[in-house]
């Protein structure tokens, strides 16, 4: 069983659901990303999701832009990222997807890209600019490699489409609870419970909800009717507004905490 399937499995044993953190890596340094992995796994996140630092990340809002422009001043490469994902491995099973753009991953090459993150120990990938009908560029090698490719639903996806992305889909579908870009606006939760339910009448996979989440009562209440959560650009700006504190690790980490908790709670 992969990774990221074990997990939503053993959660579902213990009626909790998923919570998936968000990082940008490198933001503010590679090294302070790796401890605050470590930090976020132990203080209650299920599934990480890497960010890889882009130029032009169009589906990001200003927060998540901010932190990819100061990642890749400080040098990060996405080459880079795989490599401490590679250490990350060598003490830590958490699910790992790594989140970014087509450009990167195309530079790179994209045969040598899944080898590559295969071998870091990469679970999933979710390439924000790679539509169902244009993935099978870097599905081809990413699926023979045994990378989940985590798809995203809109509020705008039609019926029809989503039949056949969730045919296709693999690891969990990211059901985006807004129109638009990450971290600009509230979520309406009793419309993303509606259309999740719609989503549940043809998959079988976990249903993850994003974008716009950012408080406990937010998570609890989307927790009742989805199998997880993704927590993004909340925790990149508490790691900005903190990055020169040395208690930066506690702070993100009791903020996740508080998280995972409204998730448990009834």
């Amino acid at each position: 069983m992969k990774r990221i399937e074990e997990k939503f499995a053993t959660l579902r044993t213990r009626n909790e659901k998923a919570l998936i953190v968000y990082l940008t890596a490198g933001d503010p340094s590679p090294e302070i990303t790796k401890k605050l992995i470590f930090a976020l796994e132990k203080a209650g996140g299920d599934i990480l999701e890497i960010g890889v630092p882009f130029s032009d990340p169009t589906a990001d809002g200003p927060v998540i832009q901010a932190a990819s422009q100061r990642s890749l001043k400080a040098g990060t490469t996405l080459d880079g990222v795989l490599k401490m994902i590679t250490e990350v491995r060598k003490v830590s099973e958490i699910p790992i997807v790594l989140f970014g753009y087509f450009n990167p991953i195309f530079a790179y090459g994209v045969k040598n890209f899944a080898q590559s993150a295969h071998s870091a120990g990469v679970d999933g990938v979710l390439v924000v600019d790679l539509p169902h009908e244009e993935a099978k560029e870097l599905r081809n090698y990413t699926d023979a490699a045994g990378i989940d490719f985590i798809s995203l639903i809109a509020p705008t996806t039609d019926k029809e489409r989503l039949k056949k992305i969730a045919a296709k889909a693999s690891g969990f579908l990211y059901y985006i609870s807004i129109t638009g870009i990450t971290g600009t606006a509230a979520p309406k939760i009793e419309n993303i419970k509606k259309e999740v339910q719609n989503v549940r009448k043809i998959t079988t996979l976990p249903i993850a909800v994003g974008f716009g989440i950012s408080q406990p009562e937010q998570a609890k209440r989307i927790g009742r009717f989805a199998d997880g959560i993704v927590i993004g650009s909340a925790i990149v700006r508490l790691i900005d507004e903190n990055k020169n504190n040395r208690d930066l690790e506690k702070i993100v980490s009791r903020y996740v905490s508080e998280i995972k908790k409204a998730l448990k709670s009834k």
